[in-house]
Parts: structure tokens; C-alpha cells; sequence
């Protein structure tokens, strides 16, 4: 028991909960970013239009972005601590939990030094110089960022529920 009183499977439990939330809140943000926002948008000829939906929606949801990966994180490090599971990292049959983590730091990179030096002031140029192009590209690497994602949730559930491939 904590000091609270709460046991440590409780605490455990829901520091789990947390970690599917924020998976839940992040990788759903993507989807819907990949599926609906940026069709939508690439479906608009006005090129100007594009460009300040795009920064008004997305620039909301990367907020939403950076706490949900940020508690993936705490989450994740700490339900592997409290399994003592580092081990499984050198395991390949834990593959899921290196896409997992390579996901998490691909992301990571994107939020929190890539866009903030460069990669939202690139954008933009690319996006006023060429708008189709800058746009298809953005889509390109959305879908891609999705697959990547979907494969790294479905073999984490798979997995962590003992489902060995």
C-alpha cells in the first residue's frame, strides 16, 4: 500500500488507464489530422484558405499533442519500472514495445524540436510557394505516421495481453 492507501496494482491500474487514454487522445488526433482534416483541405482550391485552416486546427491539437505524448511517457516508463520490464528490450519477441518507443521519439522529435526550429516555418513557405504539393506531402507522411502507429497500438494490445507473433 501507498501512503494514500491506494495499492501499488491500483496505482498501477491507473496509470495504465492514463497510458490508453493518452495513446487514445494522440494516435486518434493523428488519425483524424490523416482521414478527415487534411482531405478536406486538400479539397479546397483556395490556396490561402488551406493554409490558415490548417494552422488554426492543427495548431489546436498540437497541444493536445504534446501533454498526450508527454503522458504516454510518464506512463509508459512508468508501468515498465513497476514491471521491472527494461528487459523486454532486448528481446525481440517484445517488438511492439521498440515500435512503441520509436514511435513515441519520432513524434517527440517532430513536437518538440523539429517543428518549433524549422519544420512549421518550412511548411509554410512550401505551403504558399506550392500548395497541392506541400500539402500531398503532408498528407504522404500523415498516412505514413498512421500505419506506423496502428501497427506499434494493435501489437502493444496484442502483446501485453500475451499474444506472441
Amino acid at each position: 500500500m501507498t501512503e494514500a492507501g491506494i495499492s501499488d496494482y491500483t496505482l498501477f491500474s491507473l496509470v495504465r488507464a492514463v497510458h490508453v487514454l493518452a495513446v487514445l487522445y494522440w494516435i486518434g488526433g493523428v488519425a483524424f489530422v490523416t482521414t478527415v482534416l487534411i482531405p478536406s483541405l486538400r479539397a479546397n482550391t483556395d490556396a490561402q484558405f488551406r493554409l490558415q485552416q490548417f494552422e488554426l486546427l492543427e495548431g489546436r491539437f498540437a497541444l493536445q499533442a504534446k501533454i498526450t505524448t508527454t503522458l504516454a511517457l510518464l506512463s509508459g516508463v512508468y508501468m515498465t519500472h513497476f514491471l521491472d520490464g527494461w528487459w523486454r528490450y532486448g528481446d525481440a519477441s517484445f517488438w511492439w514495445m521498440h515500435l512503441m518507443t520509436a514511435v513515441w521519439l519520432l513524434f517527440a522529435l517532430v513536437l518538440f524540436v523539429l517543428e518549433p526550429l524549422f519544420l512549421h516555418e518550412k511548411f509554410n513557405q512550401w505551403a504558399t510557394q506550392n500548395s497541392e504539393k506541400a500539402f500531398k506531402r503532408l498528407h504522404t507522411m500523415h498516412k505514413l505516421l498512421l500505419t506506423v502507429s496502428t501497427v506499434a497500438v494493435l501489437g502493444a494490445v496484442l502483446g501485453s495481453h500475451g499474444v506472441a507473433f
